[in-house]
Protein backbone atom coordinates (compact mmCIF):
# COMPACT_ATOMS: atom_id res chain seq x y z
CA UNK A 1 0.00 0.00 0.00
CA UNK A 2 1.21 3.53 -0.68
CA UNK A 3 -0.44 6.95 0.42
CA UNK A 4 0.08 10.18 -1.29
CA UNK A 5 -0.29 13.44 0.61
CA UNK A 6 -0.41 17.12 -0.51
CA UNK A 7 -0.98 19.41 2.36
CA UNK A 8 -2.76 22.68 1.63
CA UNK A 9 -2.22 26.03 3.73
CA UNK A 10 -5.77 27.36 2.70
CA UNK A 11 -5.90 31.05 3.28
CA UNK A 12 -8.44 32.21 6.27
CA UNK A 13 -11.95 33.04 4.97
CA UNK A 14 -11.17 30.71 2.31
CA UNK A 15 -12.44 27.11 3.61
CA UNK A 16 -15.89 27.39 1.95
CA UNK A 17 -14.37 27.96 -1.87
CA UNK A 18 -11.35 25.29 -1.64
CA UNK A 19 -14.03 22.99 0.10
CA UNK A 20 -16.68 23.45 -3.01
CA UNK A 21 -13.69 23.35 -5.35
CA UNK A 22 -12.41 19.97 -4.27
CA UNK A 23 -16.10 18.31 -4.06
CA UNK A 24 -16.87 19.80 -7.69
CA UNK A 25 -13.72 18.70 -9.46
CA UNK A 26 -13.83 15.40 -11.89
CA UNK A 27 -11.07 13.45 -10.22
CA UNK A 28 -10.84 11.08 -12.87
CA UNK A 29 -9.40 8.42 -9.69
CA UNK A 30 -12.49 5.81 -9.71
CA UNK A 31 -11.27 4.15 -13.07
CA UNK A 32 -7.04 4.46 -12.32
CA UNK A 33 -4.97 1.20 -12.16
CA UNK A 34 -4.32 0.56 -8.25
CA UNK A 35 -6.48 3.32 -6.81
CA UNK A 36 -8.18 2.15 -3.63
CA UNK A 37 -9.71 5.78 -1.91
CA UNK A 38 -9.79 8.93 -1.63
CA UNK A 39 -10.39 11.67 1.27
CA UNK A 40 -9.80 15.31 1.48
CA UNK A 41 -9.19 16.29 5.40
CA UNK A 42 -9.55 19.72 7.42
CA UNK A 43 -6.62 20.03 9.78
CA UNK A 44 -5.79 22.87 12.36
CA UNK A 45 -6.87 26.00 12.07
CA UNK A 46 -3.46 28.75 12.61
CA UNK A 47 -4.13 32.54 12.56
CA UNK A 48 -3.79 33.01 9.11
CA UNK A 49 -4.47 30.15 7.54
CA UNK A 50 -6.37 26.42 8.16
CA UNK A 51 -4.36 23.45 6.76
CA UNK A 52 -6.06 21.21 4.53
CA UNK A 53 -4.38 17.34 3.30
CA UNK A 54 -5.28 15.10 0.36
CA UNK A 55 -5.14 11.56 1.05
CA UNK A 56 -5.09 8.92 -1.55
CA UNK A 57 -4.77 5.10 -1.25
CA UNK A 58 -3.00 3.04 -3.77
CA UNK A 59 -2.21 -0.35 -4.17
CA UNK A 60 1.54 0.50 -4.52
CA UNK A 61 3.75 3.50 -5.43
CA UNK A 62 4.52 2.26 -9.24
CA UNK A 63 0.35 2.72 -9.69
CA UNK A 64 0.93 5.91 -8.06
CA UNK A 65 3.66 6.78 -10.20
CA UNK A 66 1.74 5.62 -13.61
CA UNK A 67 -1.39 8.04 -12.03
CA UNK A 68 0.75 11.44 -12.22
CA UNK A 69 2.09 10.24 -15.68
CA UNK A 70 -1.09 10.06 -16.78
CA UNK A 71 -3.75 11.74 -19.01
CA UNK A 72 -6.03 11.40 -16.19
CA UNK A 73 -3.93 13.11 -13.87
CA UNK A 74 -3.47 16.33 -15.95
CA UNK A 75 -7.70 16.56 -16.59
CA UNK A 76 -8.11 16.46 -12.87
CA UNK A 77 -5.12 18.94 -12.31
CA UNK A 78 -5.67 21.58 -15.07
CA UNK A 79 -9.49 22.24 -13.43
CA UNK A 80 -7.78 23.13 -10.11
CA UNK A 81 -4.95 25.43 -11.26
CA UNK A 82 -7.91 27.18 -13.44
CA UNK A 83 -10.14 27.47 -10.79
CA UNK A 84 -7.26 29.04 -8.39
CA UNK A 85 -6.52 31.64 -10.82
CA UNK A 86 -10.15 33.22 -11.04
CA UNK A 87 -9.74 35.27 -7.89
CA UNK A 88 -7.15 35.57 -4.93
CA UNK A 89 -5.20 32.77 -4.35
CA UNK A 90 -6.72 30.46 -1.68
CA UNK A 91 -3.29 29.09 -0.60
CA UNK A 92 -1.10 30.80 1.26
CA UNK A 93 1.99 28.80 -0.51
CA UNK A 94 2.15 25.69 -2.62
CA UNK A 95 0.57 22.40 -1.16
CA UNK A 96 3.86 20.23 0.13
CA UNK A 97 3.37 16.47 -1.25
CA UNK A 98 4.37 13.82 1.07
CA UNK A 99 4.02 10.08 -0.04
CA UNK A 100 4.38 6.69 2.47
CA UNK A 101 4.56 2.92 1.87
CA UNK A 102 2.62 1.26 4.10
CA UNK A 103 5.41 -1.00 6.58
CA UNK A 104 2.20 -2.19 9.20
CA UNK A 105 -1.35 -2.36 8.58
CA UNK A 106 -3.91 -3.12 11.42
CA UNK A 107 -7.20 -4.39 10.61
CA UNK A 108 -10.89 -3.77 12.31
CA UNK A 109 -12.26 -7.02 12.95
Amino acid sequence: MYIAMNRFPVAKGSEAAFETMWAQRDTHLRQVPGFVEFHLLRGPAADDHTLYASHTIWRSREDFEAWTKSDAFRKAHAGLAKKSQDGPSLYLGPPKFEGFEAVQEVMAN
